[in-house]
């Protein structure tokens, strides 16, 4: 385990003066990564993976042996948020703080934490330094939320009830990371069948790491030779693990929500073990589950009795979706090269090398219609085609997969299970527009979209299509990738480009556009990861088969990140032009019962808030205009009746305020100022002239920041005041009618108590005296309005109160709105 300097403490003067460090250390890393001045981030985030922190010697170190100024250091340092300036703990816990998880409860969450492992206001480490708490914007696991990341381990659906468990999990980890699967020992000739789980990293949160363990060991102790598939995203995560079980001459098996005791059982009952010794052992076995309430096919079928209806769902989920850059959902193995040949893989780009002019390409994108993913829409085949006419070279592509949006999740998705077919839509931008270097700058927080995208270029540059000779044409390819530091600003394509340069991730005045003067001021090509995954579909299905998808000026389809407060979340893609009503209550199977859709927040922060009145909007750019939102880069966040408008707005003001570069007063200063009106409106605290107020600085920063950033961060203001404007009114008279604002409410247990002690015995602060078989009391100076109380209450009888008025109660339908 890493050693450490010493935490500081508190009201010591020492410890304002951090141990010496040794800083041979950067000798090294400069020496493995080397002195370029693009080489910064990597530098600092290696530095900082040796000491935990960036010690000050290391960074005076640095300056002395590289020619990078310390005063770009230490602006690099101090920008990204990522780079810590004092000593932490041994591990870090980060609580996601994106919109799925701030509708669902981080904040409790993120308190609960902080509770558990006692640490001082103001402190981010516990008194023994072994765990650093922190917030993160998105950590791309919406559809898990409230979700936490402890090292590279993500746990999703987690409970202020639950952090302990959580933290007792994760050093279990620790301890069992030595243990090794059984040795595979066939007996069979050839498969006899294959299982496969999905792997990715919403499915790793829900345990499908473990459920593979436990498929493997079945069947090493089965004998039985079965072909194990590890696949990328499913898609449809709520019913994550998902397992499929395929049998030659027999229909496929598909298997949710599998622990690891289940996945044992179903390996036993389809695949019988070979050998007389292992049949004995398994018959011993089988006769204890029939004994124990399990019995062969009858077993398996009890196993997906825990959700409405397997296939059902599955089929409402696919029904309308179509498949383009996430063909081959849930069946192929991210990093198998074969498989992804066998599929078509890299013909496009071998057309490309072989056959297809530059012009035959621009022009195949033009009349597909294609437009950017990355959140403007501004048309693929224009934008391929101004730097390719853009004069000096040389020229560079890049992929934008800096996904900051809180609440989505589709860049890291694709990267993880579509390596292959993202990196061909970026070699093809290459071939095209004469590049020979192209940059895949991918978030920190996504160490598996990371890690795959390295493998699958290793294996491109093994088999010719990378490298100084591609394919035989005497043509170099080189794709290289940078990794973020935490700052969403860096989405926006001029600062994302100043950040593989080395520098701080400002955004800067167009034009000239990147198309002329982007990289080192060369005419670069700056797409973000979707774009890229459809490129190849296009080219070796037509234009005109992609322009027969979606409205007149919405071509094709388009990946959704489907979280929040909606049954089914997931990856979806969806024809453009399907109604936001048909992604919500069709493919994501509506809203949990007893409660009502309220509405949909689209486009992240530079998004906006859609009513459920609206439910028949078409999802395309100019319909998305018109009703306050934008399509964005595809986060869909779910809302219902428990949300509250002012609430989003602020949570979405303090993103973009803490997110804000700070170069232009308008969005520095007006972005504070309208993040004070929220604050105040959810605290009670506001004057009459506040929504007013509100409403004009909005307008004013929207119309004049600087970069796209501020441009768009009034939108969620905007949209939730045109279509809720009756909230705003309710908290400028001390009322929030969702029951959200802890200011505005408090907690009162109603005369349906039974005196069950389990509001007391869940309470986190102590706020309610155990009192059996009597009505209890919350004790209003304690409580923290963490809603255990409410969610452990049998009777259902802790009612919200607001303004004088009872806003969460009892209803018909269970706990829901009282008014």
């Amino acid at each position: 385990m890493q050693t450490l300097p010493a935490q500081p403490v508190a009201g010591d003067q020492r410890a304002d003066l951090p141990e010496p460090v040794d800083v041979a250390a950067v000798d090294a890393i400069v020496s493995r990564i080397g002195d370029r001045p693009e080489c910064l981030i990597s530098l600092l985030r290696a530095i900082q993976g040796e000491y935990g922190f960036l010690p000050e010697e290391a960074l005076l170190r640095l300056a002395a042996c590289t020619p990078i100024r310390p005063a770009t250091i230490s602006a690099v340092a101090t920008f990204f948020t990522l780079f810590r300036h004092r000593p932490g703990g041994c591990h870090t816990i980060g609580v996601c703080v994106g919109t799925a998880c701030h509708v669902k409860g981080a904040e409790a969450v993120y308190d609960a934490f902080l509770r558990r492992l006692g640490i001082a206001p103001g402190e981010d480490t516990d008194p023994q330094r072994q765990f650093t708490i922190e917030k993160v914007a998105c950590l791309g696991c919406c559809t898990l939320a409230p979700a936490v990341q402890i090292g590279r381990n993500v746990y999703g659906h987690v409970h202020p009830n639950t952090v302990g468990n959580t933290i007792r999990d994760y050093l279990d980890r620790i301890e069992r990371q030595a243990a090794t699967v059984p040795e595979w020992t066939p007996v069979d000739a050839s498969p006899i069948g294959e299982v496969r789980l999905g792997l990715g990293s919403c499915c790793q949160a829900r345990g499908s790491a473990a459920v593979l363990t436990a498929v493997q060991q079945a069947l090493a102790a089965s004998g039985r030779r079965v072909t194990v598939k590890q696949v990328g995203c499913v898609g449809i995560c709520s019913l994550t693990p998902l397992m499929e079980v395929l049998r030659p001459g027999a229909d496929p098996a598909t298997y949710t929500r599998v622990d690891p005791e289940q996945a044992r059982r179903i390996i036993h009952a389809h695949f019988r073990p070979a050998g007389v010794l292992r049949r004995a052992r398994h018959a011993a076995r089988s006769a204890l589950e029939r004994l124990y309430g399990g019995n062969g096919d009858s077993e398996i079928e009890r196993f997906e009795a825990n959700v409405r209806d397997p296939a059902w769902e599955m089929q409402e989920f696919l029904r309308p979706q179509k498949r383009i850059a996430t063909e081959c959902c849930g069946e192929l193995d991210p990093l198998d090269w074969d498989e992804y040949r066998r599929g078509g893989g890299f013909l496009a780009m071998e057309r490309c090398v072989r056959e297809l002019g530059p012009e035959d390409v621009l022009r195949a994108l033009t009349e597909s219609g294609l437009r950017g993913r990355g959140g403007a829409g501004y048309p693929t085949g224009r934008k391929w085609r101004q730097v390719f006419a853009a004069g000096g070279s040389p020229k560079y592509v890049v992929c934008n997969g800096d996904e900051g949006d809180p609440g989505a999740f589709m860049d890291r998705m694709l990267l993880e299970s579509y390596p292959f077919r993202v990196l061909e839509g970026v070699t093809i931008a290459c071939w095209v527009l004469g590049a020979a270097d192209a940059y895949l700058y991918v978030r920190a927080e996504y160490p598996l979209a990371v890690e795959r995208a390295t493998r699958a270029i290793a294996a491109m540059e093994q088999e010719g299509l990378l490298g100084e000779n591609v394919l035989g044409s005497g043509r170099a390819l080189r794709i290289h990738i940078v990794e973020g530091a935490g700052a969403f600003v860096c989405g926006e394509e001029t600062a994302l480009l100043a950040s593989i340069e080395g520098r701080r991730g400002m955004p800067r005045p167009r034009p000239p556009y990147p198309a002329e003067s982007g990289l080192w001021g060369r005419p670069t090509l700056v797409n973000n990861v979707e774009t890229y995954a459809s490129i190849p579909w296009i080219l070796r299905h037509g234009a005109a088969a992609y322009a027969a998808m979606g409205t007149e000026h919405s071509k094709g389809t388009k990946v959704f990140a489907l979280a929040g407060k909606v049954y089914r979340g997931g990856l979806i893609e969806v024809p453009m032009g399907i109604t936001l009503g048909e992604v919500v209550q069709i493919v994501g199977g509506g809203v949990a019962p007893g409660r009502t859709f309220k509405a949909a927040q689209i486009g992240g922060p530079s998004g906006g808030c859609i009513p459920a009145a609206l439910s028949d909007t078409p999802i395309d750019y100019e319909a998305l205009t018109r009703v306050g939102a934008i399509m964005g880069s595809g986060g869909i966040v779910v809302l219902d009746n428990t949300d509250c408008m002012v609430d989003i707005a602020r949570y979405f003001l303090e993103f973009t305020q803490a997110q804000s570069c700070g170069r232009c007063a308008p969005c520095r200063i007006g972005t504070r100022r309208m993040l004070d009106i929220l604050e105040d409106l959810c605290g009670g605290k506001a004057r009459p002239e506040a929504v007013q107020e509100l409403e004009d600085l909005a307008h004013m920063v929207k119309r004049t920041s600087l970069c796209g950033l501020g441009q768009t961060a009034p939108n969620p203001v905007l949209s939730t005041l045109m279509h809720f404007r009756d909230e705003y009114d309710a908290h400028l008279e001390g009322r929030c009618p969702a029951g959200k604002c802890k200011a505005l409410i408090h907690y009162a247990i109603s005369d349906r108590c039974i005196g069950c002690t389990l509001c007391a015995q869940n309470c986190p602060v102590g706020a309610i005296d155990m009192r059996p078989f009597e009505r209890h009391i919350i004790h209003q100076e304690l409580c923290v309005r963490c809603g255990s109380c409410r969610e452990n209450c049998p009777e259902q009888a802790i009612d919200i109160h607001s303004g004088g008025q009872v806003v969460a109660g009892r209803t018909a339908n269970g706990i829901g709105a009282g008014i």
